[in-house]
């Protein structure tokens, strides 16, 4: 399905002194859904008209992302201010509450959003992000460190937007079809689509400040209570930046967790298997 085949509708809101760009389709409770690195709302381009159906679905540039804006300091990217970026975007369109959807560093947001505001999510899904005290305890095993490599070199200041912006961003094509296990489900055009969002000016500093920031917030010895939220986590067993051990024992954080892992398909689970991902969210919901 292609940006032009749907019928979606983009729009902006006002949220935390920004403005951000989503795009959304159908009418009902809300789904708001949050992409991560170095993707846009277009990761969600399969589930969005199949869940608006049912919902309206919201799928969110996150701030820095695409057409969102784009603070210039790196201080604004912080973990805090994505959480009132959720629940500004969440009062703003009307609704008290919603069930978020969250991959990747979307589901680090909707992990910290669903213990900042439980009273705001009704249910919880997070695809290929562990539990924030799991990825914590993750940067304790060399095997993850080696994994997060390239979290370190994006703490070295110009050198990664220089290598990102190479070769009409062919980072951008490695980073998603390069380590996709599923490489048949993500098209030139699809990579075409990323690579325009990642061109956009301020885009690739904005994306990166999210991982500059992060050791500053990644504190090893937090202490985190038992979420009560309904909660699902899908798992592409072939993601080469999250080992599936960051997975195991969550129900130690989490009360009422399913785990549906998905065996042939990497970190981008819901673009290499949509619609074993629409099947396992429709179960949850049901």
């Amino acid at each position: 399905m292609s940006i032009i085949e749907s019928s979606w509708t983009h729009a902006y809101i006002t949220t935390n002194g920004i403005n951000l760009h989503y795009v959304t389709q159908g009418e009902g409770a809300l789904m708001l859904m949050l992409h991560g690195f170095p993707e846009f709302w277009y990761s969600w381009r399969h589930q969005i008209p199949e869940f608006a159906q049912d919902y309206q679905v919201v799928a969110v540039d996150l701030r820095g992302y695409n057409d969102s804006d784009k603070p210039e300091a790196q201080s604004a990217y912080v973990m805090d201010e994505f959480v009132k970026d959720i629940q500004g975007i969440i009062t703003g369109l009307g609704y008290e509450s919603c069930i978020l959807v969250g991959h990747d560093w979307g589901g680090a947001i909707a992990w910290n959003f669903a213990y900042a505001h439980p009273d705001m999510v009704e249910k919880l899904i997070i695809l290929n992000l562990p539990h924030p005290a799991k990825f914590a305890q993750g940067f304790s095993t060399p095997q993850q460190l080696l994994r997060s490599y390239y979290i370190f070199l994006f703490q070295i200041p110009f050198i990664p937007e220089l290598i990102i912006q190479a070769s009409d961003y062919e980072a951008i094509a490695k980073a998603i079809k390069g380590t996709a296990f599923n490489k048949t489900a993500v098209t030139k055009t699809d990579i075409q689509a990323y690579k325009d969002a990642a061109a956009k000016r301020g885009a690739i500093t904005a994306m990166l400040n999210y991982y500059r920031n992060l050791f500053d917030q990644l504190n090893l010895n937090k202490t985190w209570p038992i979420l009560e939220i309904p909660t699902l986590m899908i798992w592409g067993e072939h993601d080469t930046a999250l080992g599936k051990e960051l997975t195991y024992a969550t129900q130690e954080y989490v009360r009422n967790l399913q785990i549906k892992y998905i065996a042939n398909s990497g970190h981008w689970v819901q673009q290499e298997q949509p619609e074993l991902v629409t099947e396992y969210m429709r179960e949850f919901l049901s």
